[in-house]
């Protein structure tokens, strides 16, 4: 054979040997990232090909699915009551992806999760029909915080005590997830680039400055390391008191209210700065810092399914920075989620119960795949006794003290407010927080919440945790107490 002609003919099989690689590359070892690269259109056009399953809320579905016009994906998901629900669904969009539980949720809503599949479909590789999400919240509870919280910037959460299930998770300004469907692009541009960002969801995943709410923290600590004997013992807090290794005195809200040396029951009825940022450099940060992490602060992997944002009490600080952490400043950063559950630990005898907003995930037919209920966990986070004082004293605060805007007829009721400071030398609106729980007179209903407003129409002299978010909270306990 000629010489060129043979070296022509072996680089010619090369090639195609290359070739021959490079294929069998892609199809055994690259088709599976291929098949679910997210710009692959044919996922998309397979997953809305058929109704979603759907998102469950008191035995009720909030979600459903449209058929479409003109458009290869059959499909487009809907919601009822969008704007009220978005903080719990979060979306799921042919263009943008999915959110929260839809994200979360996406393969048992379309139907590619295994657990669905029967035998004869992993036979025949067929899609199995979808399941739903069934979730712990409460319609009722739902709706008034929403309407409560109004028009203004804020957030609100409602945990059952005794079992963890969360029973709101509501975020203002909302957005309703059905403009995204069908991947709308005018709808995403305007909400993202809404400077108050509806699309955040502020009850899980925003952390700010709690303020005086971090007072039951402080308290906790104090009482569990035998620091003060009781509620009622008097403190070693001079009033005003000079932040350590400064020439800053702290002031309280009232200069007239009665906070020098006084006890942990006055000192949150009145909400004594004075008290509490002693009280935590007398403990110190490590040990303050300890009892907020058994409370949930510093936990990166909350997920209720959602993850939500860690909430933080920081580290490696000075005295007078401990100081500031001990009023809720500085540093430390919590979202409503996490200030609900100091309530609610405080309100179940010092025991937190894993908080979930998602009772059980279910085939087709309404058959339990997961049931989230059956699998919390529970966790003491205070003695009995310390729960036992905290909730006295939380009592005072609303019967005689700045939390008066929370009381509930038929129900007994405990509360702590705060009003956080808000940029630099506090020059922007402070943030209004209220925490509380509540305990029906008359049956075993019991509900924690907390509520934050990051911003209202409110004169700045008017913004306090009393005035804006108490209401709010007395709104969403007496729908969770009501029989």
């Amino acid at each position: 054979m000629n010489k060129t002609i043979r070296r022509s003919a072996v680089f010619t099989l090369l090639l195609v040997l290359a070739l021959l690689a490079r294929a069998t590359w892609v199809q055994f070892y690259e088709g599976q990232a291929l098949a679910d690269d997210k710009d692959n259109r044919r996922n998309a056009i397979e997953q809305y090909a058929n109704p979603l399953g759907n998102i469950i809320v008191a035995g009720d579905a909030i979600t459903g699915s449209a058929r479409t016009k003109g458009s290869d994906l059959k499909y487009k998901r809907t919601y009822t009551d969008g704007s009220l629900y978005a903080a719990v669904t979060g979306y799921s969009s042919q263009v943008y992806g999915a959110t929260q539980l839809e994200g979360i949720y996406q393969d048992l809503l379309d139907g590619t999760d295994t657990q669905l599949k029967t035998p004869l479909d992993t036979i025949t590789d067929k899609r199995a029909d979808p399941g739903d999400v069934v979730t712990t919240i409460d319609p009722d509870v739902q709706k008034a915080a929403y309407e409560a919280l109004g028009d203004k910037k804020g957030a609100a959460v409602a945990i059952d005590p005794a079992t963890g299930e969360i029973l709101a998770v509501v975020s203002t300004p909302s957005y309703d997830p059905s403009r995204l469907a069908a991947g709308d692009s005018d709808a995403w541009t305007e909400l993202t680039k809404d400077a108050d960002k509806p699309m955040t969801n502020r009850a899980l995943r925003q952390p700010l400055p709690p303020g005086s709410t971090f007072k039951l923290v402080v308290a906790a600590a104090a009482l569990e390391d035998g620091l003060y004997a009781d509620v009622d013992a008097k403190t070693a807090s001079p009033n005003p008191y000079r932040l350590p290794d400064t020439t800053t005195d702290l002031a309280n809200e009232s200069a007239s209210a009665p906070c020098e040396n006084a006890s942990i029951r006055v000192a949150l009825q009145y909400s004594c700065n004075n008290v509490f940022a002693k009280m935590a450099v007398d403990l110190g940060q490590d040990k303050l810092r300890a009892q907020a992490e058994k409370f949930g602060f510093n936990d990166k992997t909350q997920d209720v399914p959602v993850r939500a944002y860690a909430s933080v009490y920081p580290s490696d600080m000075d005295k007078s920075s401990t100081a500031l952490t001990g009023i809720g400043q500085f540093d430390v950063t919590a979202t409503p989620l996490q200030m609900a559950m100091v309530s609610a630990a405080i309100a179940n005898d010092g025991k937190l119960v894993s908080p979930h907003m998602v009772a059980r995930t279910s085939d087709s037919g309404g058959g339990v795949l997961t049931d989230y209920d059956d699998s919390t966990e529970t966790k003491e986070i205070v003695s009995s006794s310390t729960a036992e004082q905290l909730r006295s004293a939380m009592q005072t605060v609303v019967e005689e003290g700045t939390g008066t805007n929370a009381k509930v007829s038929g129900a007994t009721v405990g509360g702590k407010t705060g009003t956080a400071q808000h940029g630099e030398n506090n020059s922007k609106t402070p943030y209004a927080w209220f925490t509380s729980y509540a305990t029906s007179d008359s049956s075993d209903k019991s509900v924690a919440v907390a509520v934050l407003v990051e911003q209202s129409d409110a004169a700045r002299s008017e913004v306090s945790g009393n005035g804006l978010a108490a209401p709010v909270a007395k709104a969403m306990m007496q729908a969770a107490l009501k029989d």
